[in-house]
């Protein structure tokens, strides 16, 4: 049941998914304030953000729950796609802001730029961005995976590179020198496309686009774990030395997935930013790599739906007890990752197993493929 492209389970969760992102712009745009249904646009917005944490959720349980490979950087790849996105925003502005230059945005005439920084070229196209969106946190994971495993680094040493990696992007960002904004990042946007972002209707379009991006990401994830490849991925995840022994080159499989899982990740970033209105450095933050990864086993690791289960949960718990309880969070947050770790090896979605849910896990260890011809 659990070896189709869309098992039970993972149905059940994209029917929920299109009825919400069907139902909430409906309760926001149709329902007059007041009226019962009615969704407010802070809601939305707020909500928004949430699935673009679902997606990001994934993007890592990709490899860490079928490839092994804890990453402890994954927050760079969402903050460089981010990045894109906020960069072709700024350019929209134009003439718009504050010092009118109708080429340089507003922090670069502050800072004294003289001329437009080449690697900001090309961000007044939407397309452009767009590709920039996949294309760097993908090309920096594929620089960076050629590298590593191809030396054959993993475990905690991966897992300690790559939080250094995103640590070293964090101090680099902050500086003014980089062109990106520096400690304030980018903000102050105006409209995507066209479409004022204080607009309803663009806030339920970036709405709908999260939620159809995350479940396009799953069908993705689906589609890469159920094939032959996503069998040797377990493979490698349980017995990587075994898995090479076959005939199997375990860096190609390795370097394919966290590429793949970086594009989702920075897609994720893209959708954030035009929602929240800003993005700056301490996106970058080696804490914020860390959360993803709790979201991820609280929901269910090698699931992709517990991933996104996970993310919602820990974001919704986050918002409602910084506002009730904020002097708690962090606690309750930590206690959470404890319990589950000891009590709910398999995270929440492991609650659904004896359900009738069916399954949707990555295969326990001693998964064995074929020998490679």
């Amino acid at each position: 049941m659990g070896d189709g492209l869309i098992d039970r389970r993972t149905g059940i969760f994209l029917a929920i998914l299109f009825v919400v992102v069907v139902l909430v712009p409906v309760g926001n745009l149709v329902v007059a304030p007041g009226e019962a249904g009615h969704v407010p646009s802070h809601i939305v917005a707020l909500v928004g953000k949430y699935l673009t944490y679902a997606l990001l959720a994934v993007s890592l349980d990709l490899v860490w729950g079928y490839a092994g490979i804890l990453s402890l950087g994954h927050g760079a790849f969402f903050a460089l796609g981010g990045y894109a996105m906020g960069m072709h925003m700024m350019r929209e502005i134009g003439a718009r802001g504050v010092y009118a230059n109708p080429e340089l945005p507003d922090f670069m005439v502050f800072l004294s730029y003289e001329r437009l920084p080449w690697f900001w070229q090309g961000f007044d196209m939407f397309w452009f961005a767009c590709l920039m969106v996949l294309i760097v946190p993908g090309l920096l994971a594929f620089v960076f995976g050629w590298f590593a495993f191809r030396s054959r680094v993993t475990g905690v040493y991966l897992s300690i590179i790559t939080q250094a990696l995103t640590y070293a992007l964090m101090l680099a960002f902050f500086r003014n020198e980089m062109g990106f904004g520096g400690n304030n990042g980018l903000t102050d946007f105006r409209d995507v496309l066209g479409f004022p972002l204080s607009a309803d209707t663009t806030r339920a379009g970036l709405f709908v686009l999260s939620g159809l991006a995350l479940g396009l990401g799953i069908l993705a994830g689906r589609w890469v774990t159920t094939a032959k490849f996503g069998k040797v991925l377990v493979a490698v995840r349980d017995a990587e030395s075994r898995t090479r022994f076959m005939g199997y080159r375990v860096e190609h499989y390795k370097l394919f997935v966290f590429t793949v899982s970086a594009m989702l990740a920075g897609l994720a970033g893209a959708l954030y930013v035009p929602q929240v209105g800003i993005i700056n450095p301490s996106e970058f933050s080696p804490a914020n790599s860390i959360e993803i990864v709790i979201w991820v086993a609280l929901g269910g690791r090698g699931t992709l739906i517990g991933a996104a289960l996970g993310a919602l949960i820990v974001a919704a718990g986050k918002s409602w007890l910084t506002a009730n309880f904020p002097e708690i969070w962090l606690f309750v947050l930590g206690a959470a990752f404890v319990l589950v770790t000891i009590f709910l090896p398999k995270g929440v979605l492991g609650l659904f197993d004896g359900l009738g849910f069916g399954r949707s896990r990555a295969p326990e260890p001693e998964a064995r493929p074929e020998p490679a011809e």
